[in-house]
């Protein structure tokens, strides 16, 4: 049986603990490039509204 390390998610063997970090690093990276081009925005994305004259 492998042993089990202690992780900031629990106990989990050698190999789950080195998938978590690099999920946690690309979900890291990944969420910062979001925020660099906008996705995060709320403003950019509306489009303005125009109200006629009747």
């Amino acid at each position: 049986m492998a042993k089990m390390i202690k992780t900031k998610y629990g106990y989990a063997t050698p190999q789950e603990a080195e998938m978590d970090a690099r999920l946690d690093k690309w979900y890291k990276d990944n969420k910062r490039r979001a925020k660099q081009h906008g996705a995060f925005s709320l403003d950019k994305n509306k489009e303005v509204q125009h109200v006629w004259k009747k």
